[in-house]
């Protein structure tokens, strides 16, 4: 990909910005050296060098201490690295600032790394995927192939008529009892790599551009492969258990060693985990699904009493960064957020705005988990940001589309009273990419199907704030958008915010909306001329304003819990060991209770965890909280009573608001028919055009082949997917 730098009469780097850029280029290089450290001991664990040579060198390094024992070999080997890479990913991320508009890298057309990014299967049960995902797929499932072939070589190699029979067994037994432990073996690559993709605000997925929403379908493909394998693995030995007349086995409980029944457990509840998450299943029983996930608990926990904790250490590092964020979003969740109003569109649409803490920046497109107990005390649900923290300091709002049982109860309680004096609402988030860079584009093209305009408007707002308050050049703007009815045009009334825009939409963005009405040949007008319904809230003194659990500088203090927290956990165990488990074991791992030493380290850890978060979000409440204290007065801003779409058909109706009227001459209607996209986008010109989808399945793959086929290579294709 040619890079061109954008010269807008910026100047050179100050001395702070060069050292900032020299700590994120040390920083990422440190992550990616471990990282692939780590990896590569993954890649020699099957080999006899690493059996023979390494570890027997290693467990006298780490696993002699009388502070941490056996335990003290995976403890360094493999949770201390990732914890490094997790610390360093929170300090990378810190430093890594919004890009100065006027040093913007500009793409262009062509280039191995825009190929790279392109999407390669558009359809099939991976669904879009580029090159670059295929590309580390295909790596992952090689790791895990070698890994298995290599232990099956080493270890049938040792395997003989002879030795088998000393055992008493079948020379297909002996081999299916080796193949089934290596098996297991396979499964914990994947767990290792498991919960990282749900972390939702963990450093590591930001660090390398990701984001949690789009990383759900990394989480769906390895939990297919944990379930196929340890299920594999599960059934090879109760076959070989039958086979040796020893079924008694399945319910034995070894305190000394691998404790049969706890697998059995962690696989059941693996089991029935796995059953709900297919799509059929899923669609029609999403709080089946949603509930039934919970038992990661009982998973995790009976799968490191089966193992043992020594063992488990291997495949635990991304689960107890999930741990950490996972306690965040709960303390997060305890709070009551202060809701402002709420606007009703003809289209069964909400809009709910929010108070903010003006310390709280977060990214267009990001989203927002939301509880409201009135509705359902357990049913948490992501909306899309529509609001730009860059607009409206103080305010921050969500999009709600009336389609299943929840957002329909919801509407319903709305739409009962016309004043509603206090709404409860819990939230956990935001979560979004650590930044959008989407002035590196000459020109952007977003494309959506009904709701999924949402993100869009996160975008588009942040664009004319980032043209209010620099002088800088602004990408031009085409948002395609497709809806089924004439109702569903109000809302293009959220593009804009009610306050906020200083001058003319035309003054500070070029900006172009089609769109598309599917299933009429000419528009409704009473559908177009729906009122809009606002109800203003009384919000208790006891509610609060959104803000980051963690304060403004929340990395910062993210890796200063995973850190300390891990070191508490160390210190901790260490004296444990050393007082408690050495004068009963003498690291001989044999007369100590394996069970006993497993709860004692999780019990460890979970207290590490929960009180070194606390400490940290109560210092950050008690130093950046004085706006929550405030009293917010609810002033009645003048709101549209109706979409801008429908002032085309009142002349007579004096336009209020400029703003509005040049979003409504920019706007094209179309009726009856369906965005020819492919004309669409190979129309549009430019060096570098930034294609971004969020829609139903088929419109995000139709995009995706466009943007794929080689017909034109200014096409960059992004697609914003909430596959929960």
């Amino acid at each position: 990909m040619e890079i061109i730098k954008s010269n807008n009469g910026g100047s050179n780097l100050s001395v702070g910005e060069e050292f900032k850029d020299m700590i994120k280029g040390a920083t990422k290089l440190l992550m990616m050296v471990i990282f692939l450290g780590t990896i590569m001991i993954w890649i020699m664990m099957p080999t006899l060098t690493y059996r023979t040579k390494w570890l027997p060198h290693l467990r006298i390094k780490f696993g002699t201490s009388t502070y941490f024992g056996a335990t003290g070999t995976t403890l360094f080997m493999y949770m201390f690295p990732m914890m490094v890479v997790g610390c360093l990913g929170c300090v990378y991320l810190h430093f890594k600032k919004r890009k100065s508009v006027h040093s913007i890298d500009r793409e262009t057309k062509g280039g191995v790394l825009s190929a790279l990014k392109r999407p390669m299967l558009v359809k099939g049960p991976l669904g879009i995927v580029s090159v670059t995902e295929i590309t580390f797929l295909a790596m992952f499932v090689a790791l895990l192939l070698w890994s298995f072939i290599t232990y099956l070589r080493n270890n049938f190699a040792t395997i003989t008529p002879h030795s088998a029979a000393a055992h008493g067994e079948s020379l297909w037994q002996t081999k299916l009892e080796s193949a089934a432990l290596r098996i297991g073996l396979m499964g914990n690559i994947c767990l290792a790599f498991l919960f990282l993709p749900v972390a939702r605000g963990s450093s590591l997925l930001p660090a390398v551009g990701l984001t949690s929403e789009s990383s759900i379908k990394y989480h769906i493909w390895l939990g297919h492969m944990v379930m196929a394998t340890f299920t594999v693995h599960g059934l090879c030995y109760i076959i070989y258990w039958a086979s040796m007349h020893e079924i008694s086995e399945m319910v034995m409980w070894d305190t000394k060693g691998v404790s049969n029944v706890a697998g059995e457990i962690a696989l059941v509840a693996g089991l029935m985990m796995w059953a709900t998450t297919f799509p059929a299943l899923r669609r029609r029983f999403f709080e089946l699904f949603f509930y039934t996930h919970y038992l990661y608990i009982v998973f995790m926990l009976f799968f490191v009493l089966h193992v043992g904790i020594s063992f488990s250490f291997i495949a635990f590092p991304g689960f107890y960064i999930f741990m950490v964020d996972r306690f965040l979003r709960f303390l997060q969740s305890r709070d009551n957020i202060r809701l402002l109003s709420a606007r009703i569109l003809p289209s069964d649409t909400i809009e709910l705005t929010f108070s903010k803490n003006p310390r709280l920046d977060y990214s267009p497109t990001s989203i927002l988990f939301v509880n409201i107990p009135s509705v359902s005390k357990l049913q948490w649900h992501p909306f899309t940001i529509t609001s730009s923290s860059k607009l409206e300091q103080e305010k921050l709002s969500i999009v709600i589309k009336t389609e299943g049982r929840w957002s329909t109860k919801l509407s319903q309680a709305l739409c009962s009273s016309d004043q509603i004096d206090r709404l409860a609402v819990s939230v956990e988030g935001p979560y979004g990419p650590a930044s959008t860079d989407f002035l590196r584009h000459e020109v952007l093209v977003m494309v959506s199907g009904g709701s999924g305009i949402t993100p869009f408007i996160s975008v588009i707002r942040d664009l004319i704030a980032t043209s209010q308050n620099q002088n800088c050049k602004i990408p031009k703007v085409t948002l395609i958008c497709a809806f089924k009815n004439s109702s569903e045009l109000s809302m293009l009334d959220l593009v804009l915010p009610l306050s906020g825009l200083q001058t003319e939409l035309s003054t500070n963005i070029n900006i172009k909306i089609e769109a598309f009405v599917t299933r009429e040949k000419e528009a409704e007008i009473e559908a177009t001329t729906g009122k809009i319904k606002t109800l203003w809230f009384k919000p208790s003194l006891s509610d609060q304003s959104i803000s980051s659990i963690l304060g403004p500088n929340s990395w910062l203090w993210l890796g200063a819990v995973l850190s300390s927290s891990f070191f508490i956990f160390m210190i901790v165990i260490g004296i444990i060991t050393r007082y408690y488990i050495y004068p009963i074991d003498h690291n001989t791992n044999k007369i100590y209770s394996w069970t006993s030493k497993s709860i004692i380290y999780l019990l460890v850890i979970s207290v590490s965890i929960m009180a070194t978060a606390s400490a940290a979000m109560l210092w950050n409440k008690k130093k950046y909280g004085n706006f929550d204290n405030k009293q917010v007065q609810n002033v009645d801003v003048p709101s549209p009573t109706s979409s801008p779409i429908s002032w085309g058909f009142n002349s007579l109706r004096e336009i209020e608001s400029s703003p509005q009227e040049s979003l409504v001459q920019c706007t094209n209607l179309h009726f009856g028919e369906r965005p020819n996209l492919k004309k669409l986008l190979l129309d549009v010109e430019g060096s570098s055009v930034g294609v971004l989808v969020c829609g139903p399945k088929k419109m995000r793959q139709k995009v995706a082949k466009i943007c794929s086929s080689g017909l034109v290579e200014n096409l960059h294709f992004e697609s914003i997917s909430f596959s929960w």
